[in-house]
């Protein structure tokens, strides 16, 4: 494949950059997440126009450094990306895979851009595995975790020492309470983070369904 920066080699390149965009976004388009399609293959594109502008200058001129520009980018898509991510009114964080995702969809743009198609292409493939077909695995590894951190929003009438006690009793153990103010739930009730850890391999489903069953917690989630 042409390494050097000429009118073949471009349009191979900027059409490698749609495509593993393409790919990539994709899979959060499928899942609607607030960065789809289109910003990937914007981000994997522009990175990729950034490093072919970058050889350019170099090839041509003479002078400066090959990959000074693709430093940039690596840094500064960070802004992009922090965007996508987003704190709920239930202090539950979202878009952060979202987040790396198009971050990494940047460095295959430069990768792409200064001629290393062999790593574009196995790093584009290695990145839709994770963000696409790791999630099953991400699930299944969080289940079988003995510790778990949750949202809850209980019933001040019950006093959440209540609860609190429930949780001993079940030989878990209380790893860190906070408790939390959110302006979406009316004053009769209270909201916590609490972090409860258990002893047994299935503790997760233990601690879900204390949770679920418990008087007065009104609502819980889990917060990944």
């Amino acid at each position: 494949m042409p390494r050097e920066l000429n009118f073949y080699s471009m349009i191979l390149r900027i059409i490698l950059s749609v495509l593993i965009g393409g790919v990539l976004g994709f899979d959060r388009e499928r899942k609607n997440r607030p960065a789809g399609f289109r910003t990937y293959i914007l981000v994997c594109l522009g990175s990729t126009l950034v490093m072919m502008t970058n050889q350019y200058v170099y090839q041509v001129f003479k002078s400066g450094d090959p990959v000074r520009l693709g430093a940039q980018v690596v840094s500064g898509v960070g802004f992009l990306g922090a965007g996508t991510i987003i704190l709920t009114g239930r202090n539950q964080v979202k878009g952060i895979t979202t987040a790396a995702g198009i971050w990494a969809a940047a460095c295959c743009g430069l990768t792409i851009g200064i001629g290393f198609y062999e790593g574009a292409i196995a790093g584009g493939f290695a990145i839709f595995i994770v963000m696409a077909l790791l999630q099953n695995l991400d699930g299944f590894l969080r289940k079988d975790s003995n510790s778990v951190e949750l949202y809850i929003e209980y019933d001040r009438k019950i006093p959440l020492s209540i609860f609190l006690s429930n949780v001993r009793q079940n030989d878990l153990d209380i790893v860190e309470l906070e408790l939390t103010k959110n302006n979406l739930i009316p004053d009769t009730c209270g909201a916590a983070t609490i972090t409860i850890k258990g002893k047994q391999k299935n503790s997760h489903d233990i601690i879900l369904d204390l949770v679920k069953n418990t008087q007065g917690i009104i609502f819980f989630m889990e917060l990944y």
